[in-house]
């Protein structure tokens, strides 16, 4: 092949493709309607885990560092950067039809000081910031119980540490006590980007949605998905590759699917599910302390104490 066959080859396929971003325009994002890259929010929650575990993610904390003052400045960075990455997602909810910035916008106060350079999108930004931030001592008390529970219920547990460094379903579960406050507020688009990222990582799909009690321990992990509206009680500790999923799907008329509703089970407190266990259906209810056998397919409900194999 020549060059100038090469070139040619070439400027068909740029042609070709410039037809393609005219006609699939759903997948592109030109200009300012850029939304907040994966990177940006990466970052972003590595920030975020930097504060609720510090020293284990993000710089190390000196010994004897003025904490008060340290911890003024990392908050400040993330809450500037969050209402950055809030504002751009209202902006373009607002094009896509969406009026959520509404949510967060207080009626005008006219003593109030008026900030000439913030936007509507920005001035709701960031009181959601600030709301979303001001919630960082609950989870880290969460976070705390799960790791409690990890180190408890896995004898191969050495430390403290190793949960905090090695075990993905801590990190998964921590990333959800994260993204979990997001979708509560209803935040649009952000609270998955997060709850992604954790899946990527570990293997682990838990919905920004699932309602999670605490001091729940996910061992091994890999290949875990809980569903939307899924409700665990206190004290759960589940194994790899279970599902907590719907039953099935309604929908609508014209076919589409109706999206809402109770979808996903309930799983009292103190349940254990082992490995490969299905549980399915917005009407099935785990009743505490029940034990759930691996392998098993489950769309009716279990009584309190139950025991359930294959």
């Amino acid at each position: 092949m020549t060059e100038a066959e090469r070139g040619g080859r070439l400027r068909d396929l740029a042609r070709i493709m410039a037809d393609s971003y005219r006609h699939l325009g759903g997948l592109n994002r030109p200009g300012r309607e850029d939304l907040p890259s994966p990177t940006t929010i990466e970052r972003l929650l590595e920030d975020l885990l930097a504060l609720v575990f510090p020293g284990y993610h993000g710089a190390p904390v000196p010994p004897g560092a003025d904490l008060e003052l340290q911890l003024g400045g990392r908050l400040d960075d993330v809450c500037r950067r969050l209402t950055g990455v809030l504002a751009d997602i209202l902006r373009f909810c607002h094009r896509q039809g969406s009026r959520c910035e509404d949510l967060w916008n207080p009626p005008p106060d006219p003593a109030a000081a008026v900030d000439p350079g913030a936007d509507r999108y920005t001035t709701a930004a960031r009181r959601l910031a600030l709301d979303y931030l001001q919630r960082l001592p609950m989870i880290r008390e969460l976070a705390a119980g799960d790791v409690r529970a990890a180190f408890e219920g896995d004898p191969a547990a050495g430390s403290w540490e190793e949960v905090i460094l090695c075990y993905p379903g801590v990190l998964a579960v921590t990333v959800h006590r994260l993204a979990h406050p997001l979708h509560g507020l209803g935040v649009p688009l952000l609270p998955r980007m997060v709850s992604e990222w954790a899946h990527r990582q570990t293997g682990i799909d838990i919905h920004p949605g699932a309602e999670i009690g605490p001091e729940f321990f996910i061992d091994h992990g890999t290949g875990v998905v809980i569903g939307e509206t899924t409700r665990i009680g206190a004290g759960v500790k589940i194994y790899q590759g279970v599902t907590l999923g719907a039953l099935s799907f309604p929908r609508n008329p014209d076919g589409s699917l109706v999206k809402g509703g109770r979808r996903h089970p309930t799983i009292g407190d103190g349940v254990t599910i082992y490995a490969s266990a299905t549980i399915l259906g917005g009407g099935t209810e785990i009743g505490a302390g029940a034990v759930i056998g691996g392998g098993t397919w489950i769309t009716s409900s279990v009584p309190a104490g139950g025991r359930i194999v294959k």
